[in-house]
């Protein structure tokens, strides 16, 4: 089934309905494991891959990189590209946490400089609102939430919450264009009043992190990270207004496909197409979300920041925001394909944008060497910063991994590892955690994830991604 066309890299031929080739990134062992879980269960990131190739309109090739695992309908780990004419937007493509993403903040101090870190534990677990159903302590008015989805970041900057300087280090500015509060519905709006500046639960976390090696010191200075550093990774994306966007779109997208004619290969891929009222209006609303995940990493950057302040006496200008990338999204972007400029909406589940060296949507301080991505490791092993390359805009659309992929559903982890274990462990290996809960712990146990120095070196064999920096926890706040 898969051939092998360069290093890291398989393709399997398009068959049966599928318009395009299905591409993975990944080594030999991460490709046997994939074929084991299709032969074994019906959740399966392959079959789910060569569904994507069927869609209408899709351009190149369906790509999975080296963290792919299952999603819904579509896989996390997954990228596909759609013509803006023929094509259609996929609820799945995009999935129900909007715009989640990371944000890097550096310190003025190194790790060493931290001293006792179970008082800044405490502290940030105090001041950052976190767990499921979280509320933060700004309130808002219908017509503020329609502002913030319409401004983004740059919302919350307005409030004094955050600094002007965040803004241009955050992706698309910290404000996708396009957002229409109308094309979102009330039930969303009324689930985010209070949950601006919170974490959540699930895979989201606060992480006080050592920049532990460099691998391209020359990118890495440009970022500004040394070794030995102190930094600071917020995992966090739009919070209930994404998932009740995903929830009203999935059956508004299902309708809209049984009314266009879709071929669907299952239903989880509902979709309209791009040039529709449905698909305009989805694209809308998904701005919206990201504008508000924008917002959201915003706040608790400034929360973070206070904290920081009152612990070590740091001004808040000096905690830089380094940069600020989602890995949930639908963009539209022009790209080179079979020699050919094509404007795309590129859909990126579980992978982040990774544009290379003098692409133009890459922050003018970032240009020569391309933005960072952010690739959440686990709570006990370690993150990378890495950067895109001239293979990865060619072969990829410009994408990249986002963290280290599920290994085992959070149903699994749960029952394989006990929160309380996790908990000693981390704790014993200097790791110290604040968590909302027990269970949650166990889902997010670090064996529960695949190892993210396979998927890190997967990406970097296959050319897409390169690695800049590894960090490692010193201090884990958890939902």
């Amino acid at each position: 089934m898969f051939e092998r066309i360069g290093d890291a890299e398989w393709q399997i031929a398009p068959s049966g309905a599928m318009l395009v080739p299905a591409v993975v990134f990944a080594d030999r062992e991460m490709v046997d494991e994939l074929q084991r879980d299709e032969a074994g269960s019906e959740w399966s990131a392959l079959r789910q891959l060569r569904n994507v190739a069927c869609l209408p309109g899709i351009v190149g090739r369906a790509l999975a990189l080296p963290d792919v695992h299952p999603g819904y309908g579509f896989p996390i780990g997954g990228v596909a590209a759609f013509d803006v004419k023929d094509g259609v937007v996929v609820v799945g493509g995009v999935g129900f946490d909007i715009n989640c993403g990371v944000r890097l903040l550096s310190i003025p101090l190194s790790a060493d400089e931290l001293g006792e870190r179970a008082g800044l534990a405490d502290a940030l677990f105090a001041a950052v609102p976190a767990g499921l159903g979280s509320k933060g302590s700004l309130r808002m008015t219908v017509s503020e939430i329609d502002r913030l989805l319409r401004e983004g970041a740059a919302f919350a900057v307005g409030r004094g919450l955050g600094l002007p300087e965040d803004l241009p280090v955050i992706e698309e500015s910290g404000c996708v264009s396009g957002a229409d509060p109308e094309t979102v519905s009330e039930r969303a709006k009324q689930r985010q009043f209070r949950q601006v500046g919170t974490l959540g639960s699930g895979n989201h976390y606060l992480e006080v992190q050592r920049v532990d090696e460099l691998f391209d010191p020359a990118a890495a200075s440009v970022y500004g990270l040394d070794a030995g550093q102190a930094v600071i990774s917020v995992h966090t994306g739009s919070r209930a207004l994404g998932h009740q966007i995903g929830q009203d779109y999935l059956k508004i997208m299902g309708e809209a496909g049984r009314r266009y004619g879709l071929p669907l290969p299952e239903r989880e891929l509902a979709c309209a197409p791009v040039d529709s009222d449905e698909g305009r209006r989805y694209l809308s609303a998904v701005a919206c979300g990201a504008n508000c995940a924008f917002a959201n990493r915003q706040v608790i950057a400034h929360l973070v920041r206070g904290v920081l302040a009152d612990r070590y006496g740091v001004s808040p200008s000096s905690v830089r925001t380094v940069y600020d990338i989602g890995h949930n999204n639908a963009k539209r972007e022009t790209h080179d394909v079979d020699g050919v400029r094509r404007e795309l909406i590129v859909h990126r589940k579980g992978s982040t944008r990774a544009l290379g060296p003098g692409a133009e949507d890459v922050p003018a301080a970032y240009r020569s060497v391309g933005h960072p991505i952010l690739v959440g490791g686990t709570m006990g092993t370690s993150s990378y910063v890495m950067r895109g390359t001239p293979d990865g805009m060619r072969r990829a659309f410009g994408s990249g991994v986002h963290g280290a992929g599920r290994a085992l559903s959070r149903k699994k982890a749960a029952k394989k590892y006990w929160g309380e274990d996790v908990l000693s462990s981390l704790h014993a290996s200097g790791i110290e955690l604040r968590a909302h809960s027990l269970r949650g712990v166990a889902e997010e146990a670090p064996g529960a994830y695949k190892d993210v120095e396979r998927v890190v070196a997967a990406a970097e064999d296959a050319g897409i991604n390169r690695r800049v920096a590894r960090l490692r926890p010193l201090v884990v706040i958890k939902g």
